[in-house]
């Protein structure tokens, strides 16, 4: 059952598919009724919300924020037939996160078993994503909630959240740091390294960091998932980074290897955060999961 205005479905249908065409064979109704449509609405709102072309329309700007708008209406209304339809309050419903990966680990994993106890008609799906998509699947209404880094201000999500993450090196267990305190960016250096591809906020920071300590580096592996970066490490590749969430100490005897603070203020710049969408109302179960990741997070994070 659709609960959006017709002039707004037909519009999410063409931005979906980049064509009135095919946006009238998906909906089963005529084209001219897609473009008199899309047009009034264009008409309504004073801008125009596609650029035409020979091959298809793409989204103005205008039209990008339409979108994320409708895409959260079109979420939001889902879900309110659903519960209307099964008699069940928001409380008896599915809650969808998106986490990159530091996140999916372990806090998130954990804070869903936690939830569960209590509330275990709640069912999650977890998409474990880029940074970035994972901020975008929240203003769009593709998640309830995300857990992500970040860098710099946010202004499309509520951030419910935000802490600093220290690094630490992945050190194979009987290296000759593994016994240190802390290592500097020079100390991490000297050894092969693997790290995260260029655009991940670990990876701009360690090039920020070693490009002011004069410090060339050419990693031995490039890699986003851990997984391998950690099998690297522990076949005696080398070392590796990751955000410290406050639970390293805890698991290093069950991944076999060691954790070493890396010292450097360039890694201050970025921050965990537990986003939320503005101007939506929230499921019972999504709030009160979201305060469950928020105390996680700080709790993970505490001295």
């Amino acid at each position: 059952m659709q609960l959006l205005p017709v002039n707004l479905a037909y519009f999410l249908e063409v931005a979906r598919t980049g064509s009135v065409t095919e946006a009238a064979h998906a909906l089963n109704v005529a084209p001219s009724a897609i473009s008199r449509q899309v047009a009034k609405l264009e008409s309504g709102i004073g801008v125009p919300l596609f650029a035409r072309h020979p091959r298809g329309m793409t989204l103005t700007e205008a039209g990008s924020r339409l979108l994320a708008h409708a895409r959260r209406t079109e979420t939001e209304s889902t879900t309110l037939v659903e519960e209307l339809r099964t008699g069940r309050g928001a409380e008896a419903r599915s809650v969808a996160v998106a986490c990159s990966e530091g996140f999916a680990r372990r806090l998130v994993p954990r804070a869903i078993a936690d939830f569960r106890c209590a509330h275990p008609d709640v069912a999650f799906r977890v998409d474990v994503v880029a940074r970035q998509e994972a901020t975008r699947r929240v203003v769009e209404g593709l998640a309830d909630v995300a857990v992500t880094y970040t860098m710099g201000p946010q202004h499309d999500v509520r951030v419910e959240c935000a802490v600093v993450v220290p690094v630490a090196a992945i050190v194979p267990l009987g290296h000759e740091l593994a016994d240190r305190d802390r290592i500097g960016l020079a100390d991490l250096c000297a050894y092969p390294l693997t790290l995260a591809s260029p655009g991940t906020s670990q990876r701009e920071l360690f090039d920020i960091g070693a490009q002011l300590e004069g410090i060339t580096v050419r990693p031995a592996l490039v890699c986003d998932s851990l997984a391998p970066q950690y099998e690297f490490v522990r076949a005696g590749g080398g070392l590796a980074l990751v955000g410290d969430l406050g639970d390293t100490e805890q698991s290093a005897a069950t991944e076999g290897v060691t954790y070493v603070p890396v010292d450097h203020p360039v890694f201050r710049q970025r921050e965990a955060q537990v986003q939320t969408a503005t101007g939506r109302r929230p499921s019972w179960s999504a709030t009160q999961f979201t305060e469950l990741l928020v105390t996680s997070l700080r709790r993970d994070r505490s001295p």
